[in-house]
């Protein structure tokens, strides 16, 4: 800072939210937009240019910033302290003191509803299953439609405005959920997803054969009977994908078997895997008729695989942890 001002370049904030405040600012030049953070994600609540004032609120009740601001493109700001502030506005009257108080005030009660409703709408099931099913067939149904296959991208190129008009307008869904829903899949490789400016997206879909069968598996787990379910715990998961990491090395029998020693995966899991595997971990695993019985030999614990099955199931279930990880 020098002659009160201060440069803060591009992508950088001027304060975050939440931070201790001590001064408001007067752009001078450039652009900031004045952002606040919801799970994940960003959200742009206002951008503003020269002339504009930022972190005028914590002046009169010095409470931690309600939002972040951050540098659209490389921006100057005039500095004004809140203690030379201070002195000047002790010489107001009491009755404008008092109105800019109260809208003050006002202010922030309302930035605190609004966080208040946003932190009711996470609390609330974002994506019950069926919402699940319904989203990702919409991402098929206009990849089928109207997605050109690239051999650049190597996927299926989605048109962004058409599965935009398809999630609003035919199947009414909010927006929202469908990004969250496309930024589960971008985790697990599925999905790509590019800024192409002027607020478009480029959507490249990599695999819609396996989200053409994980809708048709949820739905067909969802109206089963309770009894009937085989649910995969999320801690199962990681058990799981280092199974499958094992069973690779081996060719399946004419029955699609692999037979897995137990104790070769204890004790070399942490050294391929980064992560350690005990034996008695797979039991669960067992009782869900996702591996065989164990088998004790001389040479160590043993259990029959069924690699395919497990190379169908794992990646739903890591689709259906992903999504709800992201909808926290």
């Amino acid at each position: 800072m020098s002659d009160g001002t201060k440069k803060v370049e591009k992508d950088h904030y001027l304060f975050r939210e939440g931070d201790p405040p001590d001064a408001l600012y007067v752009i001078k030049a450039g652009k900031l937009a004045v952002v606040k953070t919801k799970a994940s994600s960003e959200i742009v609540l206002a951008e503003l240019g020269p002339g504009q004032m930022v972190g005028e609120m914590a002046f009169f009740d010095g409470k931690p910033r309600s939002a972040g601001v951050r540098a659209v493109k490389e921006s100057e700001v005039i500095v004004l302290p809140y203690k030379s502030l201070h002195a000047q506005f002790a010489q107001f009257p009491e009755w404008s003191k008092a109105i800019i108080r109260t809208v003050n005030e006002s202010l922030r009660n309302a930035n605190q509803k609004i966080k208040q409703l946003e932190k009711s709408d996470q609390e609330g099931e974002l994506f019950p299953p069926h919402t699940i099913t319904k989203l990702v067939s919409i991402l098929n149904l206009v990849g089928t439609k109207y997605g050109k296959q690239s051999e650049e991208d190597k996927g299926l190129v989605l048109p962004g405005g058409v599965l935009r008009n398809y999630t609003i307008q035919v199947f009414q869904e909010p927006t929202h959920k469908m990004q969250k829903l496309m930024n589960s899949l971008m985790e697990q490789g599925l999905l790509k997803v590019e800024d192409i400016g002027e607020g478009r997206q480029k959507i490249v879909l990599y695999n819609p054969e396996l989200l053409y069968h994980f809708v048709e598996w949820l739905n067909d787990w969802l109206f089963k009977k309770e009894k009937d379910r085989v649910t995969v715990k999320e801690e199962s998961l990681k058990i799981l994908q280092g199974v499958i990491h094992f069973c690779k090395k081996s060719t399946p029998d004419e029955k699609g078997l692999v037979k897995l020693k137990l104790t070769e995966l204890q004790n070399e899991s942490m050294r391929e895997l980064g992560y350690l595997i005990k034996v008695e971990e797979t039991l669960p695993l067992v009782e869900l008729n996702l591996m065989g019985d164990h088998v004790i030999e001389e040479s160590g614990v043993y259990s029959l695989i069924k690699i395919a099955e497990l190379e169908k199931v794992v990646p739903f279930w890591s689709i259906i942890y992903t999504l709800k990880k992201i909808a926290r």
